[in-house]
């Protein structure tokens, strides 16, 4: 029953996970579409700035990513085998540098 209701959890914190990412990139398509409409009808030719963008989307990306690990943490406590805690280990080590690299990306936008 425990079990369940674990992975019940797990499921729903990964959909979550699933929803912001998802809801970053509509997001980030909708600005983009703005910006080159707007360009558009300027009749500018000049490239704008997409770095609040780019901010934007890595930073839902890195929630999102966060939440991914959470869901693989309750699924190992479901289901803990030698197997599934290498397949963890993996996961959450690959998913760490992804946020890793996101984060000073996401900084070194903000500082400039």
């Amino acid at each position: 029953m425990l079990t369940h209701v674990l992975e019940f959890i797990s499921l729903g914190i990964s959909l979550i996970a699933g929803v912001i990412i998802i809801y970053g990139v509509v997001i980030a398509i909708i600005r983009v579409a703005q910006e080159e409409w707007g360009q558009f009808e300027a009749g500018n030719d000049k490239l704008f700035n997409f770095e609040k963008i780019r901010y934007s989307l890595g930073s839902h990306l890195l929630l999102g990513i966060e939440f991914l690990i959470a869901a693989d943490i309750m699924r190992t406590i479901v289901t803990p085998t030698l197997e599934q805690l290498a397949i963890l280990g993996g996961l959450v080590i690959i998913r760490t540098i992804l946020s890793y690299v996101l984060e000073n990306e996401i900084k070194s936008q903000k500082s400039d």
